[in-house]
C-alpha cells in the first residue's frame, strides 16, 4: 500500500508558514524574512518514504488584495485549498482568527483533515493564554487536530510528519521519488536575491520589486548569473542602487554567498535594475513574472 497526497500550508502573513515548510521538507525552499507577504508563489516540496509521498505546498499569506499581484497570490491559495488532501492551517500565539474570513470559511467546510498548528510557542509566557488559543481554534474548527509548535526551534514538529502519513490517502506518487521540488533552479536564485532585498530595504521598496534571472551559464569553475531587479517606479531605482552602488553591491554579495551554498559552486552574480512601471497591477507583466 502506497500513500500520496498534497499537504498544503495555509495561514495569515508572518505566522511562520515558510519556516514550517523548510523544517518539514528539510531544505530551505522558501525564503524567510521578518516582513509580511514575503512568499508570493505556491512552492512545492516533496518528502518521500518507501511507501508514501507528501507534497507540501507553501502558499502566500491570506489577505484582502490591494493589487492584481495580490489577487494572483490569493489564486495560488485558492488552488492549494482545492487540491488539498491534508490542510496545515498555521496560526500563532497572537492570532485569534485567520485574517481572511473567506479562507477560514472554506477550511471549515473542506472535506480534508485539518491540523491547526499554533506556532511560536517558544515566545509563550502564559500557559493560560495558550490554552485559550487552543480552545478558540477548537470552537472555530471543531474537527481539527490542534498542536502547539515552534517551527523555528523544532518544538513538537516531529509529531507532524508521522501524523500526516496516517492521514494521507492511498495512491501512487505524483512526482518522481528523487525530486525535491516542482520549481526550476532559476526560480530559487531569484527568490534568494529577493530575500536579500527584503532584508536590506524598508517600507514599500521590497514589495515593489521583482527579480528575474536572465541568464545562467555553467562554466568549468564558476556559474555566471545575470539577474534583473525590476522596480515599479523611477524613484525606486536609485534607492535600490544606493550611493555609489553600495546598496546593490551589498545585496549582490549576500545573495552570491547563499546561491553558492545552494548550488554548491562558485558564482559570479551580475545585478541590474530596471523600471517596469506599476507592474503589480498589469496582467501582462504579472504573467511574464510567473503569476498566472
Amino acid at each position: 500500500m502506497h500513500k500520496a497526497g498534497f499537504v498544503n500550508i495555509i495561514g495569515s502573513p508572518n505566522v511562520g508558514k515558510s519556516t514550517l515548510m523548510n523544517r518539514l521538507v528539510g531544505e530551505k525552499l522558501s525564503i524567510i524574512t521578518s516582513k509580511q507577504q514575503t512568499t508570493r508563489h505556491r512552492i512545492m516540496g516533496m518528502v518521500n518514504g518507501e511507501d508514501y509521498q507528501m507534497v507540501f505546498s507553501d502558499t502566500p499569506g491570506v489577505l484582502a488584495p490591494s493589487y492584481k499581484l495580490h489577487e494572483n497570490m490569493m489564486q495560488f491559495v485558492s488552488t492549494a485549498l482545492n487540491d488539498a488532501d491534508v490542510i496545515l492551517l498555521v496560526t500563532d500565539l497572537f492570532e485569534k482568527e485567520t485574517t481572511h474570513k473567506e479562507t477560514l470559511e472554506r477550511i471549515q467546510k473542506h472535506a480534508a483533515p485539518v491540523l491547526v498548528l499554533i506556532n511560536k510557542v517558544d515566545l509563550n509566557t502564559d500557559d493560560t493564554k495558550l490554552l485559550a488559543q487552543v480552545e478558540n481554534w477548537k470552537q472555530l474548527i471543531p474537527r481539527a487536530e490542534i498542536l502547539p509548535v515552534s517551527a523555528l526551534h523544532g518544538f513538537s514538529t516531529d509529531f507532524i510528519l508521522p501524523r500526516i502519513v496516517e492521514l494521507l490517502p492511498e495512491g501512487d506518487p505524483f512526482f518522481p521519488k528523487d525530486e525535491l521540488t516542482d520549481k526550476p533552479m532559476r526560480f530559487f536564485i531569484s527568490e534568494i536575491i529577493r530575500e536579500k532585498i527584503f532584508e536590506n530595504y524598508s517600507k514599500e521598496v521590497p514589495y515593489s520589486t521583482e527579480v528575474v534571472v536572465e541568464s545562467y551559464i555553467e562554466k568549468e569553475t564558476i556559474v555566471d548569473i545575470r539577474a534583473i531587479i525590476y522596480v515599479s517606479r523611477n524613484s525606486q531605482k536609485p534607492i535600490i542602487i544606493g550611493h555609489q552602488g553600495k546598496k546593490i553591491k551589498k545585496v549582490g554579495t549576500e545573495a552570491r554567498r547563499d546561491i553558492e551554498a545552494f548550488i554548491d559552486s562558485k558564482v559570479f552574480l551580475d545585478l541590474y535594475v530596471k523600471v517596469d512601471k506599476d507592474w503589480r497591477d498589469k496582467d501582462k507583466e504579472l504573467k511574464k513574472f510567473g503569476y498566472h
